[in-house]
C-alpha cells in the first residue's frame, strides 16, 4: 500500500507541476488577453457601466423580481464569490510575496486585469448555453457550453471537465477549507477539531440539503459581511502605516521589473519568479479560466447573458484587485518578509499573514482578524464548491437524484475528515484536478470567442450604449 501511495503521490506531483506550471499560467493569461481583444477590452471601456449595473443596481428602488427556482443575479455572484474568495486570498498571497517578492503583487494585478474578461466570457457562455428543468430551474457551466456550443463531437471535453470538477470539490472545496476552519476554531476558542468538524458538517448539511436557493440565500448575507469585515481591517492597517504606502507601491513596481539574479543564478530570475508567483496567485484566487464560477452564474434568473456576465468582471475585481491587495499591502507594510528564515520561520502561510496584521494593529487584534476571516472565507468556499461538485455529478449522471443525494452526504462527511487532519493526499490530487479543469474550459473559450464577441456587440447595440 505504501508503494502504491508513493506512486500516486509522484504521478500527482508531475501533473500538478504542469497544471499550475508556467505553460498553463501563460495559456490562462494568454486566453484572457485574446478575449480582451475580441471584446474591445470591455473591462476598461465598460467598467463604469459595469459598476452601475451590478453593485449600483442593488441600491435602486423598485419592485423586487420573483426569481422563482433560480438565484437572483446578486445571489449568483455571491455564490460564485463564496467559491473563489477563500483562504488563498490570505495565505496564498502571503506565500506568493515571500517567494516572488513585492513584484508578484503587480503581476497578480495583471493576471486579474485579463482574468476579468476571461470570467466575463465564461459567464456569457454559461447563461447562453444553459438548460432548464421542468420546475424552471436553470443549470449550466462549462460542460453545457462545451456540449451545446461546440457540438456532440466535443462532449468528451465536457465529461472530462465534469469529472475533474466533481472529484476536486471534495479536496480544494472541502478538505482544505475544513482543515483551516478547525485550526481557526482551535486558535480562537480552543475547540477540538472533531467537535468543529461535527458542527461544521451539521451547518453545511442544513444549507446544502436545501439546494442552490438556500446556498444563494446564505451566501448573499455571508459574502458581503466577510468581505466588508476584512476590507475594514485592511483599511485600518493602511491608516496606521499611511506614510509608508508610497514606498510599498514603489517596491511593487520596482520588483515587478527587476532583472537581478539570486545567488549567482540566471539573470532576470527575480522578475521571472515575480511573474510566475503573481500569475499563479491571481489565477488561483479568482479562478478565471478554471470554469467553476460559471456554474453558479448559470443558475441566475437573468435572461441576458452579457447582463449577468458583467458581474463576472466585478467578481474578479473584488476578489483580486481589492481583497488580495489588502493582504499584500499588509504583508509588505509589516516588514515580515525580512524575517530571518523567511516563510519557514512561521508555522504556516496563514500564521505569517496573522503575524503581519499583528505587527501593525494593536495587541493581538490582527491575529484575531485573520482567524475570523479564515473561518468565514473557508466556510463560504465549502458552500460554493458543494454546488459546483453537485452540478458536475448531475451532468455526468443526467440528473440522477440518488447520485445527487449520495454526493451531498459524502460531501458533508468530508467536512469531518478535513477537520481532523486526514485526507492530505486527497487535497493534493484535487488541487491538481482543479488546475486541469482549465484545459477543456480554455479550449471552449477560444473556440467560442466569436460567440462572446457577438453577444457583447448585440447587447450594447440593443442598449444603445457606445
Amino acid at each position: 500500500m505504501e508503494k502504491f501511495l508513493k506512486w500516486v503521490t509522484d504521478i500527482n506531483g508531475v501533473l500538478n507541476s504542469f497544471a499550475w506550471g508556467p505553460i498553463m499560467l501563460v495559456l490562462l493569461v494568454g486566453t484572457g488577453i485574446y478575449l480582451s481583444i475580441r471584446t474591445g477590452f470591455i473591462q476598461v471601456g465598460k467598467f463604469g457601466f459595469m459598476m452601475k449595473n451590478t453593485v449600483g443596481s442593488l441600491f435602486k428602488k423598485g419592485d423586487k423580481k420573483d426569481h422563482g427556482a433560480n438565484l437572483s443575479p446578486f445571489q449568483a455572484v455571491t455564490t460564485a464569490l463564496a467559491g473563489t474568495v477563500g483562504t488563498g486570498n490570505i495565505a496564498g498571497v502571503t506565500g506568493a510575496i515571500f517567494a516572488g517578492g513585492p513584484g508578484a503583487v503587480f503581476w497578480m494585478w495583471v493576471s486579474a486585469f485579463f482574468g476579468m474578461c476571461t470570467k466575463y466570457a465564461e459567464i456569457t457562455l454559461a447563461v447562453k448555453y444553459r438548460e432548464k428543468d421542468e420546475s424552471g430551474r436553470h443549470y449550466g457551466g462549462p460542460m453545457y457550453y462545451i456540449e451545446n456550443g461546440l457540438g456532440k463531437h466535443f462532449k468528451f471535453l465536457a465529461i472530462i471537465f465534469a469529472l475533474l470538477g466533481g472529484i476536486a470539490s471534495f479536496g480544494i472545496g472541502n478538505i482544505a477549507q475544513s482543515s483551516e476552519i478547525a485550526g481557526a476554531m482551535e486558535g480562537l476558542f480552543g475547540v477540538k477539531p472533531l467537535i468543529t468538524g461535527s458542527i461544521l458538517a451539521a451547518i453545511v448539511a442544513i444549507v446544502v440539503i436545501g439546494g442552490v436557493k438556500r446556498i444563494g440565500q446564505v451566501t448573499s448575507y455571508m459574502v458581503p459581511f466577510m468581505a466588508i469585515f476584512y476590507i475594514l481591517a485592511g483599511i485600518l492597517v493602511l491608516v496606521f502605516r499611511v506614510t509608508e504606502i508610497p514606498d510599498v507601491f514603489a517596491s511593487i513596481f520596482k520588483g515587478a521589473f527587476s532583472l537581478k539574479s539570486i545567488g549567482g543564478g540566471i539573470f532576470g530570475y527575480v522578475m521571472a519568479e515575480a511573474i510566475r508567483q503573481g500569475f499563479a496567485r491571481g489565477v488561483f484566487s479568482n479562478e478565471a479560466g478554471l470554469g467553476s464560477a460559471p456554474i453558479a452564474h448559470a443558475a441566475s434568473s437573468s435572461e441576458e447573458p452579457v447582463e449577468q456576465a458583467l458581474w463576472g468582471i466585478f467578481e474578479v475585481f473584488a476578489d483580486t484587485i481589492v481583497i488580495c491587495t489588502f493582504t499584500a499591502l499588509t504583508v509588505l507594510l509589516s516588514g515580515i518578509t525580512g524575517t530571518e528564515g523567511g516563510l519557514d520561520a512561521f508555522a504556516s502561510k496563514g500564521a505569517a499573514a496573522a503575524a503581519a496584521f499583528n505587527e501593525i494593529l494593536p495587541g493581538t487584534i490582527g491575529g484575531t482578524v485573520i482567524q475570523i476571516s479564515i473561518l468565514f472565507f473557508a466556510l463560504s468556499t465549502i458552500l460554493g464548491w458543494s454546488y459546483y461538485g453537485q452540478s458536475c455529478w448531475e451532468y455526468l449522471t443526467h440528473g440522477n437524484k440518488v447520485v445527487t443525494f449520495i454526493y451531498k452526504v459524502v460531501f458533508i462527511l468530508f467536512c469531518i475528515i478535513g477537520s481532523v487532519g486526514s485526507g492530505t493526499l486527497m487535497w493534493d490530487i484535487s488541487d491538481t484536478l482543479n488546475g486541469l479543469m482549465a484545459i477543456p474550459n480554455l479550449i471552449a473559450l477560444l473556440l467560442l470567442s466569436g460567440v462572446v464577441a457577438a453577444e457583447t456587440k448585440k447587447y450594447f447595440k440593443k442598449s444603445n450604449i457606445k
